[in-house]
C-alpha cells in the first residue's frame, strides 16, 4: 500500500530552518555544509525528506512494495547524500534538489535490482532511469494543480520546487489513508476503480474518501 508508513515531517519550527527564504538561507546553509558543518547538511537534507519520499512513492510497483518503503529508499538516499556531499559542485536549491533526485533514482534502481525477482519479465528493462525521472519532474510539475481551484504558477521553477516541497510536507500530516488517495489520484493519475482496486475498497467508497482527503488537506493548509 502506498504511503503507509511514518514519514518524516517537520514540526511548526521548520519554517525557520527552511532553506528557501529567497536562497540566502540555502547559500548560508550549504557554505555551513561544504565549511565541514554536518548539522547544516543535516537540516538541508531533512528539508526534502517528504518530497522525496512522495517521489519515491509513486515508483515502486506492487512486487517492490512488499519488500520494501518509501522511507527506506529515501534513507539509503539521504545515507548516500551525506556520504558523497563533496562531489556536489552545485551553488542553487535546484541543483541540490536535481543533484538528490539523481541519488533516489539511483537508489531506485539498485531496489529493484535487489529486489525483483527476474521471471518471465525483466522490470529493470521495462522501467528505464530515464522514465523514473521523468515521472519525478511531471510529480514536481503537477502538484500545483492539487487542490481545486488553485492554478499552477507561472513564477519561477524554484518556486515551483518550493511549492511542491511545501506541499508534500503538508501531506505528511495527513492519515495514511487520505495521503494515499491522494498520491494515488494526483501523481499516479489512476481512476476511481483503479484507486478502489489499489486499495481494495468500493469504487462509491474511494470517491467519498477523496472528498474528505482533500477537505484534511485543506484544513492542513489553513493550518499552516
Amino acid at each position: 500500500m502506498v504511503a503507509t508508513d511514518t514519514w518524516t515531517h517537520s514540526n511548526d519550527s521548520s519554517a525557520d530552518s527552511s532553506p528557501w527564504n529567497g536562497g540566502d538561507g540555502f547559500v548560508a546553509l550549504l557554505e555551513q555544509a561544504r565549511a565541514g558543518d554536518r548539522e547544516a547538511l543535516g537540516q538541508m537534507l531533512q528539508w526534502y525528506a517528504n518530497y522525496l519520499t512522495i517521489l519515491a512513492s509513486t515508483q515502486l510497483d506492487r512486487r517492490l512494495r512488499k519488500r520494501v518503503s518509501p522511507s527506506d529508499i529515501v534513507q539509503e538516499a539521504m545515507l548516500e547524500a551525506h556520504q558523497d556531499f563533496d562531489d556536489f559542485r552545485g551553488v542553487s536549491q535546484g541543483e541540490f534538489l536535481c543533484w538528490l533526485r539523481t541519488i533516489l533514482i539511483h537508489t531506485l534502481h539498485r531496489s529493484f535490482k535487489r529486489n525483483v525477482q527476474v521471471q518471465k519479465r525483466d522490470i529493470r528493462r521495462e522501467i528505464s532511469l530515464e522514465t523514473v525521472n521523468n515521472r519525478m519532474e511531471e510529480s514536481g510539475l503537477n502538484w500545483a494543480g492539487l487542490l481545486a481551484g488553485r492554478e499552477p504558477s507561472p513564477s519561477t521553477p524554484m518556486r515551483q520546487e518550493e511549492g511542491a516541497i511545501e506541499l508534500a510536507n503538508q501531506l505528511s500530516t495527513l492519515k495514511p489513508h487520505h495521503r494515499e488517495v491522494i498520491v494515488l489520484r494526483v501523481l499516479h493519475g489512476l481512476s476511481f476503480d483503479e484507486i478502489a482496486e489499489r486499495m481494495d475498497r468500493k469504487s462509491g467508497a474511494v470517491r467519498m474518501l477523496w472528498l474528505r482527503a482533500l477537505e484534511s488537506f485543506k484544513a492542513s493548509e489553513r493550518k499552516t
